[in-house]
């Protein structure tokens, strides 16, 4: 009867399976909607990996939470599910998310319940509107989404065409996703902000020890305060394509950037991969020690004073791609060698 039930839902709602049946399969990737909660759940072998998730008090929509393949959690819980001893700066890093700090001068990235009502003109939304495509597979699972990039009275900037590809075996969860938008009535132009573009928000052990208290500046120049806290069990390390490790990852153009920790004895790699069609390619990383790691594609002259000028343009009815593969393994640290080699395969694509 539940696969009955979820077939005549997909139907109903346009929505493609590739698999006989929608429950949690003992065995591959599973994608099951449930419109009623608002998410997208994803099960790796029966066992939960994320959920793409769209309530409505979110300014976007987020892959949140995400779990290694032994089902460790690897973002941060705060502001939806807080969790003893982590940070609670930064509410609108949730999860992990695709905006951009600057969009016809509207800030889409920093926006979140946050923001004053007097304020919220100055800031865009992301508002998810159908589930177009969600397949099971053995190997492969994949869900396509419509969103729309408004402005706080709602017009439409921008269409969102998204589609996250679900693989992997054994250690390791690797999410591919690759986003479209195209301008609607008017004209839309994205200009250099350290803010975007790609990000995930990492759980407390994925942080870097921190000894003093920082102060960071929004592209509005809103300041945020990020304290120092107790280190025990922090322990995360960046490190890029071109050998820059720690706190020297940041603002640097790279191939891939790979944070990797252990977390109650369990070693794991979180990295996220640019792809060479991207526009600004290789994107710059904006992943600072505190628990964001972010790379962007639309930020030059914003991490590197010497830089040209990022602006790109879309006219009425054109659009532009992003593809970003987002790799996660446990039982050991993701090496130079297999990210290179995860790079030149995603590069085929």
């Amino acid at each position: 009867m539940k696969t009955s039930f979820f077939k005549i839902m997909a139907l109903s709602f346009g929505l493609v399976y590739a698999a006989a049946g929608c429950t949690q399969a003992k065995q591959g990737i599973t994608v099951i909607p449930d419109e009623a909660q608002k998410k997208v759940d994803i099960f790796y072998d029966g066992k939960l990996f994320t959920s793409y998730i769209y309530p409505d008090d979110l300014e976007k929509p987020v892959l949140y939470p995400i779990h290694t393949a032994k089902g460790t959690l690897i973002t941060r819980g705060f502001p939806r599910d807080p969790r003893p001893n982590e940070r609670i700066d930064h509410p609108h890093h949730v999860g992990l998310w695709f905006n951009f700090g600057d969009v016809n001068g509207l800030d889409f990235w920093n926006n979140s319940y946050a923001i004053p009502a007097e304020k919220k003109p100055d800031y865009g939304s992301i508002r998810h509107r159908s589930i177009t495509s969600a397949r099971n597979g053995t190997e492969e699972g994949s869900l396509t989404t419509e969103s729309d990039w408004v402005d706080c009275t709602g017009k439409k900037l921008l269409n969102d065409e998204t589609k996250y590809i679900f693989t992997g075996k054994g250690d390791l969860r690797i999410i591919e996703r690759i986003t479209t938008l195209t301008a609607q009535q008017d004209t839309v132009v994205f200009t250099d902000n350290k803010e975007g573009l790609i990000g995930i928000r990492v759980d407390r052990a994925f942080e870097e020890p921190s000894t003093k208290p920082e102060l960071f500046l929004d592209a509005n120049g809103n300041q945020t305060e990020v304290p120092a806290m107790n280190n025990e069990g922090v322990n995360g390390v960046y490190r890029n394509s071109e050998g820059l490790e720690k706190g020297d990852v940041w603002g640097k153009p790279t191939q891939w950037v790979c944070l990797s920790a252990e977390k109650d004895g369990e070693a794991i790699s979180i990295a996220i991969l640019d792809h060479k069609k991207n526009p600004g390619y290789p994107a710059h990383s904006h992943a600072r020690g505190y628990g964001l790691f972010a790379t962007n594609n639309m930020g030059s002259r914003a991490f590197d004073r010497e830089a040209p000028l990022f602006v790109l343009t879309l006219n009425p009815g054109e659009s532009v791609t992003f593809k970003h593969l987002i790799v996660v393994k446990t039982n050991g640290f993701l090496t130079d060698e297999a990210l290179n080699k995860l790079s030149a395969e995603f590069f085929t694509q």
